[in-house]
């Protein structure tokens, strides 16, 4: 399975407007980030898009997505799901609806936020995304993987964390609620948020995502959804050797694994 990161900022992105600090300003590749978004290619080439970001169509264009078979919604913030309409598209191109997946509050939220998409009165002649809403409620399967939802606490809204093998990507959150950290066993890959230094109601900030991440174990942790606070150079020199900052089109492989030993746990920790 390769991940690649499509946008690894926050909702206000880096650069940010009309910022001259030095992070906006810096020449590193590494420091401009768009909003949040990850690809997941599997080894049978189905194409997973986790979020859709407001900038999905500069991201697709610069990093190469050829089709999107399914989508995965963390939760419904604007900077996880404005760029729903680039995905008609794709939908040209492949000639199917695409399954929109998350919880019952992201879809209901969707629906409103999208509301032209779903009324038939709407006319048609101008083209519209085709997405088929469909409630998450425990794990699933797209195409021969497993996926896990890792329910997550983002200030007082619960969204979605996925599992993929041992794999996981949990953004926007700043709890994880007791019934989920056993579904973060045996990483080989954590990606997690960490939004900047100062407390934030809704988010980790890097000290607390480390802390995290040393408690899940994961071979490898890296971070994400970060501000302009966090610049990329200077800000890995001060983190543990198994972690780092991820950066807009970093591409990762990762081993799949079966997670039949976790599906027990995934369905209380959903239901729960």
């Amino acid at each position: 399975m390769r991940i690649t990161f499509l946008g690894t900022g926050t909702s206000a992105g880096v650069p940010v407007i009309a910022c001259d600090c030095t992070t906006c300003q810096s020449t590193d590749s590494r420091d401009r980030r768009w909003r949040p978004s990850i690809q997941l290619t599997f080894d049978d080439g189905m194409a997973v898009l986790v979020d859709a970001s407001p900038d999905l169509r500069a991201q697709a264009l610069r990093f190469g997505l050829k089709r999107v078979d399914t989508i995965l919604l963390t939760h419904s913030h604007a900077d996880h799901v404005l760029g729903l309409d680039d995905v008609r598209i794709f939908n040209f191109r492949q000639k199917s609806s695409i399954p929109c997946l998350g919880n019952a509050h992201s879809l209901a939220q969707v629906r409103k936020m999208f509301s032209y998409v779903f009324d038939p009165e709407t006319p048609r002649g101008g083209g519209l995304p085709q997405l088929t809403l469909a409630t998450v409620v425990g794990p699933f399967c797209v195409g021969r993987e497993t996926v896990i939802p890792v329910p997550l606490m983002h200030g007082t809204l619960p969204v979605f964390g996925f599992r993929v093998g041992k794999f996981a990507y949990l953004t926007d959150c700043n709890t994880i609620p007791d019934d989920s950290w056993v579904l973060l066993e045996d990483l080989d890959v954590l990606v997690l948020d960490a939004l900047r230094h100062k407390p934030h109601p809704t988010h980790f900030t890097l000290a607390e995502a480390v802390s995290v991440a040393r408690r899940v174990g994961a071979r490898r942790t890296l971070f994400t959804h970060m501000t302009h606070d966090l610049p990329h150079r200077a800000t890995c020199k001060t983190l543990p050797e198994d972690m780092t900052l991820a950066y807009d089109g970093l591409t990762l492989d990762v081993a799949g694994a079966s997670l039949e030993h976790l599906l027990l746990s995934a369905v209380k920790a959903v239901s729960s």
